[in-house]
């Protein structure tokens, strides 16, 4: 039976035990990165939390969390796969305790695990786009960038010194490094990567204002149809982050 279980019924956590939760689903799934690099934290492994609290209201909103026949226990594919490529659910079951959540997390399971039989159909991964071409940047589209918006709005993300420059000098360089990340995708489409936010797909693209072998920020490119703008930039943590949401990075330039 297919059903859609509301966002403030399930009220998706980890608790009790949050951080052996998650411990043990990165212990089950493939090896990657889940710490930041330069963020401040003050819990291990915050890429992981934010993938699972996102993808579950992505999931939410496409109707892809299954109830068991006899309605005690949940389940929503986690998107993320074993080192031999074997789907992982996020399993619950009916909290007994009165005046808690109505559902807890019991454990993470693969897909041929016997827990999982309660279901007669296992639900899908979420999904993000409908067009693969939203992915790819293209290069033959106008190109326009805010960039007295960046600075005045993100400031504080640009690494030392360039974080307390005057503005003007500070646009001349980051006029300079977009103009290199234009043509670095030119000759590479990979270079843009792609996130989701707010219903939309946006990509990223590598500010090297230091050095051209390394990313200090990542600019967020939207497209608008016919051209694509820019008016702001992210930290590479915040962009790792987020394009974490669609797929694991595999890309030279962005990484944790």
């Amino acid at each position: 039976m297919h059903v859609r279980v509301a966002g403030r019924s399930l009220r998706f956590r980890l608790y009790p035990q949050h951080q052996q939760r998650l411990d043990s689903l990165a212990e089950l799934a493939e090896r990657e990165p889940w710490d930041y690099q330069s963020t401040p934290q003050t819990r291990t492994k915050p890429i992981l939390y934010n993938y699972l609290r996102y993808t579950y209201t992505r999931l939410a909103e496409e109707e892809k969390i299954e109830l068991s026949e006899d309605g005690q226990y949940v389940v929503f594919n986690t998107g993320l796969v074993t080192p031999n490529q074997e789907p992982i659910y996020a399993f619950f079951g009916r909290n007994q305790i009165p005046d808690k959540q109505p559902w807890f997390l019991r454990d993470w399971f693969r897909r041929g695990e016997h827990d999982l039989v309660r279901f007669r159909k296992l639900p899908d991964m979420a999904h993000y786009f409908t067009t693969p071409a939203s992915l790819v940047f293209d290069v033959f589209k106008e190109f326009r960038a805010n960039i007295e918006h960046i600075i005045a709005d993100n400031k504080e993300r640009f690494p030392a010194p360039y974080s307390t420059m005057d503005d003007y000098v500070l646009q001349t360089f980051l006029k300079g490094a977009i103009d290199n990340a234009k043509e670095r995708v030119r000759r590479n489409y990979k270079t843009a990567i792609p996130q989701f936010y707010r219903g939309r797909i946006q990509l990223l693209l590598p500010l090297c204002i230091s050095s051209p072998s390394r990313a200090d920020l990542a600019i967020v490119v939207e497209d608008h149809n016919s051209f694509y703008r820019a008016a702001t930039c992210l930290t590479l943590d915040m962009a790792y982050n987020n394009a974490r949401q669609l797929a694991k990075p595999d890309r030279d330039w962005l990484a944790p």
